[in-house]
């Protein structure tokens, strides 16, 4: 589920187990324009590992992870 915050696009994925979270951001990457940032929220552990290695082999931006309680929010940054 997206939803927008500010200018920031939230892809709620708690709930979901893998490859469910990194398909939710590459469906919103390839919504998002270049330059937007998105929000990927997890609370699947394979997420940690996964995420940022799919944003860093296609070529874009992870700006943080915060860690919530029972799950983990990736910031992502669409450059390409």
């Amino acid at each position: 589920m997206a939803a927008a915050a500010g200018q920031r696009m939230i892809l709620d994925a708690r709930g979901s187990f893998c490859p469910g979270p990194l398909m939710e951001l590459i469906r919103g990457i390839k919504q998002a324009k270049v330059g937007e940032e998105l929000e990927v929220w997890s609370s699947d552990q394979g997420s940690k590992k996964d995420i940022p290695f799919w944003i860093q082999k296609a070529g874009h931006q992870l700006l943080g992870v915060v860690e919530e309680q029972g799950y983990a929010r990736f910031i992502v940054k669409k450059l390409k």
